[in-house]
């Protein structure tokens, strides 16, 4: 199972650049198969560009970082949405 604290930590270092632009991230949850579940807040909540800041940034990070990281999605998103099928990727 992923280490929250070190999950914790990786998104501290992401949310400069979120908070830069009136946003922010907050880590709701970790499931059991590597998956992290985060809450954009701010001016991220809204934002048409979400889920590609959301798959493109945070996740890329977080994997990058943590090697057990299987993906990252927004708690407002369905469980099952595919975010590289939706992206081209």
């Amino acid at each position: 199972m992923l280490d929250r604290e070190k999950v914790s930590e990786v998104l501290d270092q992401i949310r400069p650049s979120l908070q830069a632009d009136g946003g922010d991230v907050a880590l709701v949850d970790i499931t059991d198969d590597g998956m992290v579940i985060v809450e954009l807040q701010g001016a991220c909540k809204g934002c048409p560009m979400s889920q590609i800041t959301l798959a493109n940034g945070v996740e890329r990070i977080l994997k990058d970082r943590i090697p057990e990281v299987k993906g990252v999605r927004s708690a407002d998103v369905p469980e099952d949405f595919d975010s590289a099928a939706f992206f081209g990727a």
